[in-house]
C-alpha cells in the first residue's frame, strides 16, 4: 500500500519519541458545548506524524478520550453504541478478566483511577521540563479560557539519565524498548524481528496496517469493529494506559535470595526471568552472557525465533519477553501471534536508584505502560489474560509471567534445563508480586480529522 496520510494521524501512535521527559494530563469535561471548544482550540496544538523537518520537536501534545469522555461530549447515540464493548466498559470494570484483583484490584488504585471518571488524557512530551511546563501552561490558558474541562491530576515521568544522556532502562536495571512492530505504510526504519515472520522462516515483513490503525485490513484481511461514521474511526487507534508500580526492594531481595540456590548466578538468573541480559541482549541469541555486538547491531537485537528452542534450554518457556511475544514458538511460522502485537508507549517514573542505594517498595517507582492497538480484545487483553495472567498456551498450566503477574506470594517460575545431571531444571517459588497495578483506563486516540469533526459537533453516524 501507499503511505499514510501522516498529517491525518496522532505523531504519538506512529512514532515513538524518544523525548526524556513526559507529563500525562487527566482532564474532567464540563459541559458538552464548552467541551468541544476546548477541543477546537487545542486542535492546532496536536503533534502529527508528520515528518520533522527541522529535527526533533521540543515538545509535542497529543490527546485520547475514554468513553465517559465521548459521551459528556455528547457524540450520537448511534456512534458510541458502535464502539467495542470492551472500549465502553473500560478498564475498572475489565478488571476481573483481566487478572486485575488482590493488591492490583481498582479498590487499591490511585485516587485519581478509584475515585474519578478520567474523561481525557493529554500527553506532554518534551526535551526538558521546561518545555513540560510551557506547553501545560499553554494547555491551562485554553482550559481557563473555555471553561470545558478541569484538571483531576497529573503523571510526570521520565528517563533515567546517565553521564548527561537519557536512557532507555527501567528500575529493575533492564534496557527496554526493544520489538515494536513494523506496520505496512508506516515509515520507520526498518529492523529484522520487528514484523512478521514469512513462511521461509527467515525473512521479517510489516504487519497489516489495521493491527494498528482503525480503517484498514487487519492481518486476517478483515476491518477491526470501529465507530461510525467511517470518518470518525478512521486513521484512529485505541489506547491502554496502565500505571505499574514496581517493587524494586523486593526484585532485589528475591534474586539475592534465589540465586544463592541457582548456580547460575544472579545476572543469568534475572536474565532467565526477563529473556533479555540487562543491557537488552536476548539469552536466546547468548544464552551465557550479555553481548553488545547483539545489542548495537539492529540487524541481531530483535532477529531470532524461538522455533529450535521448543523445550526452553536457551530461552525459559516463562521468560516475560516470550511470553509477551512469542514469535514462533507456537508454530506455522508466528502467524498464530501475528493478530496479537501492540505498539508500547512509556516511560519511567520515580527516582532511580543505584544497585548499591537502599530502596522500600513504598517508594513511588514505576513505568507508565501504554499500548496502541485496533483491537483492545483481540490484542492487548488477549496478552495480558492469556499469555500474562495464564500459562496454558506455553505449556506452563496456570503459571503466570514471572515478573508481570498476579502472584499474591504464590507464584511459580521454571528455568527448564536439557535433561543433562550438569543443567537440571529450576524452580523458583512463592514468587511474589513485582509489579502492582495502580491504575488505568482505556482511550480512544482520533484523528485529526475526527477532532475537527468532534469539535464542531458533526458526528454524523448515518
Amino acid at each position: 500500500m501507499s503511505k499514510l496520510n501522516a498529517t491525518d494521524i496522532q505523531g504519538f501512535v506512529l512514532r515513538g519519541y524518544n523525548l526524556p521527559v513526559a507529563r500525562y494530563l487527566f482532564l474532567r469535561l464540563e459541559d458538552a458545548k464548552r467541551a468541544r471548544n476546548l477541543v477546537r482550540l487545542l486542535l492546532n496544538q496536536i503533534t502529527t506524524g508528520q515528518r520533522w523537518g527541522g529535527g526533533k520537536p521540543q515538545r509535542t501534545l497529543n490527546i485520547g478520550f475514554t468513553f465517559h469522555g465521548l459521551q459528556r461530549l455528547e457524540l450520537p447515540l448511534a456512534t458510541l453504541i458502535t464502539f467495542p464493548v470492551e472500549f465502553q466498559q473500560g478498564m475498572r470494570q475489565r478488571a476481573e478478566l483481566l487478572g486485575d484483583t488482590g493488591v492490583n484490584a481498582p479498590d487499591n488504585w490511585d485516587s485519581v483511577w478509584r475515585e474519578e471518571h478520567v474523561d481525557v488524557w493529554l500527553g506532554i512530551n518534551g526535551q526538558t521540563v521546561e518545555e513540560l511546563e510551557a506547553c501545560q501552561a499553554s494547555v491551562q490558558s485554553v482550559l481557563d479560557e473555555t471553561g470545558g474541562a478541569g484538571l483531576l491530576g497529573m503523571q510526570y515521568a521520565a528517563a533515567e539519565v546517565v553521564n548527561g544522556k537519557p536512557t532507555t532502562s527501567e528500575h529493575f536495571g533492564f534496557t527496554d524498548g526493544f520489538g515494536n512492530p513494523e506496520y505496512l505504510g508506516v515509515e520507520r526504519s526498518s529492523q529484522p524481528g520487528q514484523g512478521k515472520l514469512l513462511d521461509d522462516g527467515k525473512t521479517w515483513a510489516p504487519l497489516a496496517t489495521g493491527e494498528l490503525l482503525l480503517g484498514y485490513a487487519d492481518e486476517a484481511g478483515e476491518l477491526p469493529v470501529a465507530p461510525v461514521p467511517h470518518l470518525l474511526a478512521a486513521n484512529g487507534t485505541f489506547m491502554v494506559y496502565r500505571k505499574l508500580h514496581q517493587n524494586l526492594a523486593t526484585f532485589r531481595s528475591w534474586l539475592d535470595h534465589q540465586s544463592k540456590l541457582y548456580g547460575g548466578g544472579k545476572e543469568k538468573l534475572a536474565a532467565k526471568l526477563i529473556g533479555r541480559w540487562r543491557d537488552g541482549t536476548p539469552i536466546e541469541l547468548s544464552p551465557e552472557k550479555p553481548d553488545p555486538t547483539i545489542t548495537q547491531d539492529p540487524n541481531q537485537s530483535t532477529n531470532f525465533t524461538y522455533g529450535a528452542d521448543a523445550a526452553g534450554t536457551r530461552c525459559p518457556l516463562g521468560a516475560h519477553i516470550r511470553r509477551v511475544h512469542p514469535r514462533d514458538a507456537f508454530g506455522f511460522n508466528g502467524r498464530l501471534i501475528n493478530r496479537r502485537r501492540i505498539t508500547r508507549r512509556g516511560l519511567p517514573y520515580g527516582h532511580f536508584a543505584s544497585k548499591d542505594q537502599p530502596v522500600a517498595d513504598a517508594d513511588d517507582r514505576g513505568v507508565i505502560f501504554m499500548a496502541l492497538n485496533a483491537s483492545l480484545s483481540r490484542q492487548f487483553e488477549f496478552v495480558q489474560q492469556q499469555w500474562v495472567q495464564y500459562g496454558n498456551d506455553s505449556h506452563l498450566g496456570n503459571d503466570k509471567d514471572g515478573l508481570m503477574g498476579n502472584h499474591g506470594g504464590h507464584g511459580r517460575f521454571v528455568i527448564q534445563g536439557d535433561a543433562t545431571p550438569t543443567n537440571p531444571p529450576f524452580v523458583c517459588s512463592h514468587l511474589p508480586d513485582f509489579v502492582e497495578l495502580r491504575g488505568g483506563d482505556y482511550f480512544f486516540l482520533p484523528s485529526i480529522t475526527a477532532l475537527g469533526m468532534i469539535a464542531l459537533g458533526l458526528v454524523d453516524p448515518r
